[in-house]
């Protein structure tokens, strides 16, 4: 990183802290190939990628040459041995000329960073063609069945994740959304991936593979376990949402937004 900027990796890592929960993360964070055919298809014919924020390395696309950033010790070492090392550096101060990649990429990453403008203004300004963000729509987390379980964990999620109009208006506004649907045996184990298979979140290191259950109380985990465990022993959980378990897809807060090159 260049000695003029002013953020570190130390200093900005996000609100999460991942030396404490990361350590398993890519066991439950796998890519799901359906969601990553829609980020190769929104990369187009790019060659070159920096992937911002890169935890352990999902969907960062092989076909091609990337460079991946990301300020986590604890996310770097999970890398698995194909892909590059990653840099240790921050969304808000990218060690890169401006122009220096086709295009920048950021998969659940955005509601980390310290300075959303800055950060996306960075990507903006080292990609030459299309900058494209993976995230979840706060609007549309309450669609889920966690909302009857632990409303808190999806008001911190709401309280992170930036408004898909915010993130349209500092790329410029001419941007595409995508609703992207969740597959019902999804890889990927963020909490709406388990929309059809809710014994997964009564496991803690599956729940601690999505970071807004390290920031609820712990009675509210503890309160989660108990009711959820209970309603799935007594059969009241499929009672209600039975019909999950059998749903191929789930229209859920997932979006991709790909704004053109500027």
């Amino acid at each position: 990183m260049t000695p003029s900027r002013e953020l570190s990796a130390k200093s900005a890592a996000g609100d999460a802290d991942y030396g404490k929960i990361g350590g398993t993360y890519s066991r439950f964070r796998q890519p799901d190939p359906r969601i990553a055919a829609q980020i190769v298809t929104a990369l187009g014919a790019a060659e070159t990628v920096l992937n911002v924020g890169a935890g352990a390395g999902s969907y960062e696309p092989t076909d091609r040459w990337v460079v991946a950033v990301e300020p986590a010790a604890a996310m770097r070492v999970q890398r698995p041995a194909h892909l590059a090392r990653a840099i240790a550096a921050v969304a808000e101060a990218l060690p890169f000329k401006s122009g220096a990649v086709d295009a920048a990429l950021a998969t659940f990453t955005v509601h980390q960073w310290r300075d959303l403008s800055r950060g996306l203004a960075e990507m903006r300004r080292v990609a030459r063609g299309p900058v494209i963000i993976l995230t979840c729509d706060p609007d549309a987390l309450d669609r889920f069945w966690l909302t009857d379980y632990a409303a808190e964990v999806l008001r911190v999620e709401a309280s992170r994740y930036p408004p898909i109009s915010t993130l349209v208006e500092k790329l410029g506004g001419q941007c595409q959304v995508i609703e992207v649907p969740i597959p019902l045996d999804c890889r990927d184990g963020f909490n709406e991936a388990y929309y059809g298979r809710p014994e997964m979140l009564l496991n803690p290191d599956a729940r601690l593979a999505c970071s807004s259950w390290s920031l609820v109380p712990s009675d509210v985990v503890a309160r989660f376990v108990s009711r959820l465990a209970e309603d799935l022993a007594s059969g009241a959980w499929d009672r209600k949402f039975g019909g999950l378990r059998t749903q191929s897809l789930f229209k859920g807060p997932l979006r991709l937004v790909v704004a053109p090159a500027a």
